[in-house]
């Protein structure tokens, strides 16, 4: 069972974020304030996510936050009713997972905290099962019905890339500044089809009717939804 820490100081919030959890399995532990956050999260090793608020009345919930990532990569969604731009992008830029506006939907904030787990997961797990495909990151190899399968190190590097983001969109650019070390600029516009090309051609049943990389017209490249159970 997964264990989820509170940190809201309105209670009757707290009280209904509570119940919604348990009711989906979750365990869960309760903080009114930052400084009991941070000694909850100090005392509890087991806690796999925080739903953290801004405003709390000690101090800030950018504060608990920065204590989290001096120690862990735990994740952390902030929920707060505060839509600023700018408090957004420090909330991100300061490690949290994710920004969830107040007042939320339970159905989007319950399918936020999954997807959230699940990246979480998947980042610090060394084994990625795509359909019938392995990819063993600690070897660096990957695996198509147990038989070895050779990739150049930037086909391994897209593969993964796509793999560790399951059902995010890639674009060209996107996935050439996070592969190649030289200026994507002198990179021939039709380079990164070749590649897609080969990675499908060793990994895919049918290259021609590809199963695991998929393309989005006029975006980009996209691993769907897997199951890594």
């Amino acid at each position: 069972m997964q264990t989820i820490l509170i940190v809201e100081d309105e209670e009757v919030i707290r009280l209904g974020l509570e119940y919604i959890l348990k009711q989906e399995g979750f365990s869960v532990v309760v903080a009114p304030d930052g400084l009991e956050a941070i000694d909850i999260f100090n005392e509890h090793p087991e806690i796999d996510l925080i739903l953290l608020d801004l405003n709390l009345p000690d101090i800030h919930g950018y504060n608990v936050l920065e204590s989290v990532r001096a120690q862990k990569e735990t994740p952390v969604i902030i929920l707060s009713a505060v839509d600023l731009e700018t408090s957004i992008v420090q909330g991100l830029d300061m490690g949290a997972d994710d920004y969830i506006m107040k007042p939320f939907k339970t159905r989007e904030l319950i399918s936020r905290i999954n997807s959230v787990l699940r990246r979480h997961n998947r980042a610090n797990s060394n084994i990625i099962n795509l359909q019938n495909l392995t990819i063993d990151i600690n070897q660096g190899k990957v695996f198509k019905n147990g038989v070895d399968v050779f990739l150049s190190t930037l086909e391994y590097k897209i593969l993964l890339m796509l793999a560790l983001n399951p059902n995010e969109v890639f674009s060209r650019d996107q996935i050439l500044s996070n592969i190649w070390d030289i200026d994507e600029a002198y990179v021939f516009d039709n380079t990164l089809s070749v590649y897609i090309k080969r990675v499908r051609e060793k990994i895919e049943d049918d290259y021609s009717n590809p199963k695991i990389i998929i393309t989005v017209r006029g975006k980009g490249y996209m691993i769907e939804e897997y199951n890594d159970k």
